[in-house]
């Protein structure tokens, strides 16, 4: 079933589902951790939990798009507000092969910024307000309010955002810079830049917006909407049709409106506004809204049309030709929608909440009885729309009063009062109202434009909650940074202060009133020339520890090796590092500043002239420690004191680091604390850094060493087994999305061998024991007493497969695992190759004659960039990470020096797992094949043949990435056609050396079979072997390179000298964009 994943909350997220559940979608929501039992939640079929509370996940584009992927979504609908117009969450979803629903990133830059789109309408011929060009400086802004003429005002507007933040008129010039100052201060906090124009003020104008609805080849006009009734730029009341606005102005604006939908090409829906004077009726272009507009239901009325549906058909490539939209002039009656919105504090939860209902009412919202209704979101409760079918525009203010009226909120406070005041005026239901018409009903006793003309700053809330203290007093002088009011808000006492010294006019609030974010509580005349000095603020020692950082930094502290001498020193006296000094080791440290590098520790026998390198983790700027305060689950059986010596980070240092400037999570198992035993804050801190690690898609390093389980974390009361843990499942999760290590050294059982296993490289080294159980599991388990070094030591693990590369110790581990990330990391520019010329000589002229396939290698690729994969498994196939002219590649090769270079069974194996790796992480694959076919005859069959050559016949033709084969001797039979990927036409190039040698099957045994009888019938021994030859030669003839690309079977015959630019070409010529965006995955074995 396709999925939707609705990337926001509210009444919206609740009105999206409705309409996807009624297409046949799966939903998906999303949610903070503060909503997890939400009615949006609850809408939907399946929800992501989003790390973090409020209003900031909705704004985190990763999180978002990382929720769709994961949850199998192939389109994501951002709603409105939030990130809904953000060209990064478009283009994000676009790079992850996820649909939004919305116009294209490049619609929404150019819309999205006020000026440009205002650049936009001049060129298009559409009347826009003068204003400013340009970069905004005060002469500027000040010319161009001189140059309006007399009586003109301005208005200053943010370049982008809305909700009416960054808005402030101004008539007078000395007074502009100020307010320029304060819209910039403003619209940086809400939408994080500054940028604001000057535009000429129109007094009285109405707002009217029109609806577009575009599927990239035309565009339909969806009616329009009269949005006058606003307060603080802040809409209150919609009403649509615009029938307070004649009809040849409504059709001239949407025309305009079209016009810009057609220019931009619009996908999905978008609104264009206007203002249009009032007494005139010229009209002015605003902006365009490229989203759904939360007014939106009111076209739905009288249109009949679901416009999320709509919206969502053309998201599916539906056009707009087959969709069933109501032509624009031809509205039906005439609906009224009322935005409910909180005005301040709610209770705990709503004790009533009764919508209205009847014959043409609609409600939408996300609210319910008993339930909380949290103040960190958008304020709005629910919208309340009516329809009347007669299109009598006081008949459906008449409606929507009646409707308010039977709306009962207990539990929170609203401006229900408020919105039924301005509907029982008769100016609206005249359809008379501006938008300056609420301001000018509900003002304040000093509204921000008078405010700033009278030299009077308004102090506002930041803020909704409870008055709990006004310790200022009207008539005080205050100083900057003095408390005015305290406000108590999520059980916590905010002081609002005055922002400059001066004199206070006037306190609005009492004790015990509620207020809302943004009401004025204060009126505050600013004291020029002021001296510094008069600041409330006391200057500190920045140097200062207070007694509280002080404990957490003592804490950190002793889990540094600095303050655990005896172990480290017993550490070193084994050989071995610590798990501090691995991390650094593995990690840039030098790049943060003077902290030391991998190679200021020298050979792991002579770690102690290295200082302490592992106290450089405790600098967050190069190494980012999770959970570092964390110990053992042991409370109720040791004093905590001494698991805060003893256990430090309960024995896993965990965090993100860098390796070749690249982020990388790196968790080290630390055997100085309780033998490396994973304990219960272990799992934990393991599993929260494997998840965090697939939401930054970043590598991960595991030093594995250590023993397993540990039963003595007793402190959980609620756990019986604590088989529910969830480490094992994130760590295996990761496959195939991002490049995972483990280092194994010294001890390595149980779990930590699980965590090892589970990766996609395992390194060991010299020393190591790995099993999946230890000594006393073995024993206890009645199956013999085995020592730790008996039980899976290196030379057994290396022969069957299990590790990867083997070391001699943890410091050659750490540079392997550091060689193979930057692989994953990119081209490198610096590089140099071997003379290509002497690969004409590697293989012998004698074509029985063995060579070593590694000196070709080497000479192939770039010089020192060649990392050999399970070396001592499956030693027909080497497989190996190199780069060709800085690109990493994949590379396999068979080796004649082993059995011929035959494919047997854990060749097969061997060469499957390596190109499901190259394909899940994008790596080409270069094939370099010499091979006889696969091994056949009883004993191959006992190892399970069939399927395990059959891995190959399944995963190589399914590859995503460039395939280049390379011919350099035999290339016979099955085996043959599995080294090319399956058959000869699934490469991207497939080329022969000139000892390049082709055959169905060997040709002895394809001499010996097809010609037996003639053979048996020659009774001399040496006619028969002369026969023999000369059939062999003929056959060999046939299959030779040349004669094989005379008939098209391979692409061409070449120099061995001009391999690494076929190669070059063949990645040069792939388009990467087509590779599928389906997960891959990559077997452990």
């Amino acid at each position: 079933m396709p999925g939707l994943l609705i990337a926001n909350r509210g009444e919206i997220a609740v009105r999206i589902a409705r309409t996807a559940h009624a297409r046949g979608m799966r939903v998906v929501a999303v949610h903070a951790a503060d909503e997890a039992g939400a009615a949006h939640v609850r809408a939907a079929d399946d929800a992501v939990a989003l790390d973090g509370t409020g209003p900031t996940p909705f704004l985190d584009v990763e999180q978002l798009v990382d929720a769709a992927v994961l949850a199998g979504c192939h389109l994501l609908h951002p709603g409105y507000g939030f990130l809904s117009e953000d060209p990064g969450l478009a283009r994000r979803c676009a790079e992850r092969g996820v649909g939004f629903v919305g116009p294209s990133p490049e619609t929404l830059e150019l819309l999205g910024d006020k000026t440009a789109a205002r650049e936009l309408a001049e060129r298009l011929g559409i009347p826009v307000p003068e204003a400013t060009r340009g970069e905004l400086t005060d002469p500027a802004a000040a010319a161009f309010l001189r140059e309006l003429g007399p009586g003109a005002a301005v208005m200053v507007k943010a370049r982008s955002g809305g909700g009416g933040r960054g808005m402030r008129v101004v008539h007078d010039p000395d007074l502009l810079a100020d307010a320029i100052a304060r819209c910039r201060s403003e619209v940086a906090r809400a939408f994080g830049r500054g940028e604001v124009y000057l535009e000429r003020y129109l007094p009285r104008v109405r707002h009217v917006e029109v609806q577009l609805l575009g599927d990239g080849r035309e565009v339909a006009v969806l009616g329009d909407r009269d949005c006058s009734v606003q307060r603080r730029n802040q809409k209150m009341i919609e009403i649509a049709p615009a029938l307070t606005v004649p009809g040849d102005v409504r059709e001239r604006l949407a025309e305009a409106a079209r016009r810009i939908g057609d220019h931009v090409g619009l996908t999905s829906l978008a609104t264009v506004e206007f203002l249009v004077d009032a007494d005139t009726g010229e009209h002015r272009f605003l902006e365009v809204n490229p989203r759904l507009q939360v007014e939106h239901p009111v076209t739905e009325e009288v249109l009949g049309i679901d416009l999320v549906g709509a919206q969502l058909a053309v998201a599916e490539g539906v056009p707009l030709s087959r969709q069933a939209l109501v032509a624009a002039d031809a509205p039906g009656g005439l609906a009224v929608e009322a935005r409910v919105t909180l005005t301040g504090r709610p209770a705990a939860e709503l004790t009533r909440f009764a919508l209205p209902a009847g014959p043409g009412v609609r409600v939408e919202t996300h609210a319910e009885q008993g339930r909380p209704v949290p103040i960190a979101y958008d304020p709005l409760l629910a919208k309340v729309i009516v329809h009347d079918a007669s299109g009598d525009l006081a008949a459906a203010i008449e409606a929507l009063d009646a409707a308010l009226a039977a709306f009962v909120v207990d539990g929170a406070p609203t401006d229900l009062a408020r919105l039924r005041d301005l509907l029982g005026r008769p100016e609206l239901r005249k359809g008379q109202a501006t938008t300056a018409w609420a301001d000018e009903l509900l003002g304040e006793p000093v509204t921000a434009d008078s405010a700033t003309e009278a030299g009077i700053d308004l102090v506002c809330s930041g803020i909704s909650g409870t008055v709990v203290a006004v310790p200022g007093a009207p008539g005080a002088r205050v100083r900057r940074g003095e408390p005015l009011v305290v406000v108590e808000a999520m059980k916590m006492e905010h002081e609002i202060v005055a922002p400059v010294s001066g004199t206070l006019l006037a306190l609005r609030p009492a004790v015990g009133e509620m207020i809302g974010e943004g009401d004025a509580v204060a009126e505050l005349q600013p004291v020029t020339g002021v001296d510094p000095a008069d600041d409330v603020r006391v200057a500190v020692d920045p140097g200062h520890i207070r007694s509280d950082l002080a404990d957490v930094r003592r804490r950190h502290d002793l889990g540094q090796d600095a303050h655990r001498p005896d172990a480290v020193a017993k550490r070193h006296r084994l050989g071995k590092r610590t798990a501090r000094e691995n991390v650094a080791a593995l990690c840039d440290l030098g790049t943060a500043g003077d902290l030391g590098t991998a190679g200021d520790l020298g050979a792991a026998g002579d770690l102690g002239a290295a200082g302490d390198p592992g106290a450089a983790l405790d600098d967050p700027a190069s190494f980012q420690e999770y959970g570092a305060l964390v110990i053992a689950a042991q409370r109720t059986r040791r004093p905590v004191e001494e698991l805060e010596r003893t256990t430090p980070a309960d024995g896993l240092v965990a965090g993100f680091g860098r390796v070749h400037g690249r982020p990388v999570a790196v968790l080290a198992h630390d055997y100085t604390v309780l033998a490396g035993t994973q304990g219960v804050q272990l799992h934990k801190k393991a599993e929260r850094l494997f998840e965090v690690a697939a939401r930054r898609r970043t590598p991960v390093v595991v030093f594995a060493e250590g023993g397993g389980g540990r039963p003595g974390d007793v402190d959980n009361a609620a756990k019986a087994t604590g088989m529910d843990l969830g480490t094992f499942v994130a760590l295996g999760r990761l496959n195939g999305l991002v490049p995972t290590v483990a280092i194994a050294s010294g001890r390595c059982f149980a779990g930590n061998a699980a965590l090892a296993g589970a990766c996609d490289l395992l390194v060991a080294t010299a020393d190591v024991s790995l099993g999946m159980g230890g000594p006393a599991m073995i024993e206890h388990g009645g199956l013999g007493r085995f020592t730790a070094e008996e039980i899976g030591p290196l030379e057994v693990q290396v022969a069957n497969g299990v590790v990867d590369v083997a070391v001699a110790d943890e410091a050659e581990a750490v540079d392997v695992a550091r060689r193979y990330l930057s692989y994953f990391q990119g081209p490198v520019t610096d590089w140099d190759c071997a003379d290509q010329r002497l690969l004409r000589h590697v293989i012998p002229e004698n074509r029985h004659r063995v060579f070593d396939v590694r000196e070709l290698v080497e000479i192939l690729c770039d010089t020192g960039s060649v990392l050999e994969l399970r070396q001592g498994f499956g030693a027909t196939v080497l497989t190996a990470l190199c780069r060709i002219e800085g690109r990493p590649v994949g590379l396999v090769a068979n080796d004649g020096a082993r059995g011929g270079g035959a494919l047997d069974s854990d060749a097969a194996d061997k060469m499957a797992r390596f190109l499901q790796l190259c394909d899940a992480h994008g790596f080409p694959v270069v094939s370099l094949c010499d091979t006889p076919g696969f091994l056949v005859g009883p004993q191959a069959e006992r190892s399970g043949g069939v399927r395990h050559f059959g891995r190959l016949f399944v995963t190589a033709p399914n590859l995503s990435v460039p395939l280049c084969a390379v011919v350099i001797r035999k290339a016979y039979g099955l085996g043959g056609q599995a080294m090319a990927g399956g058959s000869f036409r699934v490469p991207d190039a497939i080329v022969g050396w000139p000892t390049a040698e082709f055959g169905a099957m060997g040709p002895e045994g394809a001499v010996a079979l097809g010609y037996r009888r003639e053979l048996e019938a020659i009774t001399d021994p040496d006619r028969r072997r002369a026969r023999f030859d000369e059939l062999l030669a003929d056959y060999v003839a046939q299959g030779s390179a040349v004669n094989a690309a005379s008939v098209f079977e391979l692409d061409d015959v070449i120099d061995p000298a001009d391999t690494r630019a076929w190669i070059r070409g063949t990645l040069d010529t792939h388009d990467h964009g087509i590779r599928a965006s389906v997960r891959r995955r990559i077997d452990t074995w």
